[in-house]
C-alpha cells in the first residue's frame, strides 16, 4: 500500500485526497495491496450506489451526431477477481437502433471507508453482431494490472485518483472539480452533484466531466473536447430474475 508519510501528507494537504483506511487515493501505475477482508461487494456510496436490481438508461449523442442508448443494471452476481476482492458486477450495454455495438461487465467493490473501487471489466466492441476487439478489458491482478477508484467516500475539491490501471490498454484518471453543482436531465433536474474530470493520457485530448448525484449515481455525462453528451433518461427496478440475467449472458447476448 501507500507509504504512509505520503498517505499523511496527502490528508493534510487535500491535493489528492484520502482514501480507504486514511491512506492516499491511488495515483498512476503505483502498485496497491488491497486486503479483501476491508472490501464488500455491497456498494452503498451515496454518490455511486449499485443496489441490485437497479437499472440506469442513458441517451448518449456521439462526436459524430449519433444517438445511442446505454442500459447500466446492477446486477445480483458478484466475482471474484484475480487480487482477491468480491466485487459486484455491473452490466454496461450501448446500443444504436436497437443493435448492440458495446457491451461490458464491470466489477465494483467497496472499502470500510465508503470509497468505491474499480476491479476491471469484460468489454467487447461488435459490428454486425461479431466483436471487432476486446481492448481495454483487464482484471486487477492480472499482467500487472491494478485497481482504481471510481468514487471516493467523501469526494472534496482538489481529490485526485487513478480509476484503472493496465498499461497501454486502459489509464483512465479522475478529478473532484466541484460540489453543489446543478444539472437537468430527461430523468429530472438534480442538485448538490458531485463534478468530476475524466482524463486519460492514452488520448491526452479527452476530457469528459462527470455529475453524480447523491443515492442516484451519474446523471450527466459532457464530453468537453468532442461536444457529446450523455443524460440519464430514467431509474428503474428489474426482477431478481432479471438482475442475474444481466450479470450471467453472455456479452453480446440480449438480457
Amino acid at each position: 500500500m501507500p507509504r504512509l508519510s505520503v498517505a499523511l501528507i496527502c490528508c493534510l494537504l487535500v491535493a489528492t485526497g484520502c482514501g480507504a483506511r486514511g491512506e492516499a487515493l491511488p495515483q498512476s501505475d503505483e502498485s496497491v495491496d488491497l486486503d479483501p477482508a476491508e472490501f464488500t461487494a455491497e456498494v452503498t456510496n451515496p454518490w455511486f450506489p449499485l443496489d441490485p436490481g437497479t437499472r440506469w438508461t442513458y441517451r448518449e449523442t456521439t462526436e459524430d451526431g449519433e444517438i445511442v442508448e446505454v442500459v447500466v443494471t446492477a446486477t445480483s452476481m458478484t466475482r471474484e477477481i484475480a487480487n482477491g476482492v468480491t466485487a459486484r458486477v455491473v452490466r454496461d450495454t450501448v446500443t444504436l437502433d436497437g443493435e448492440i455495438i458495446e457491451d461490458t461487465l464491470d466489477w465494483y467493490a467497496q472499502d470500510q471507508a465508503g470509497t468505491v473501487w474499480y476491479l476491471g471489466e469484460d468489454t467487447a466492441e461488435f459490428e454486425d453482431g461479431t466483436i471487432t476487439t476486446r481492448g481495454g478489458s483487464f482484471e486487477a491482478g492480472v499482467d500487472a494490472a491494478q485497481p482504481g477508484v471510481i468514487m471516493p467516500a467523501s469526494p472534496e475539491v482538489g481529490m485526485t485518483y487513478r480509476q484503472e490501471y493496465y498499461a497501454g490498454e486502459a489509464e483512465d484518471n479522475g478529478e473532484v472539480l466541484d460540489l453543489g453543482q446543478r444539472a437537468t436531465v430527461v430523468a429530472g433536474e438534480y442538485d448538490d452533484l458531485v463534478k468530476t474530470a475524466d482524463t486519460t493520457p492514452l488520448e491526452p485530448d479527452v476530457l469528459e466531466h462527470k455529475y453524480y448525484a447523491r443515492d442516484v449515481g451519474l446523471v450527466l455525462t459532457i464530453d468537453k473536447e468532442a461536444g457529446g453528451r450523455e443524460e440519464l433518461l430514467s431509474v428503474t427496478h428489474v426482477s431478481p430474475a432479471d438482475a442475474r440475467r444481466a450479470g450471467q449472458a453472455q456479452l453480446g447476448e440480449t438480457y
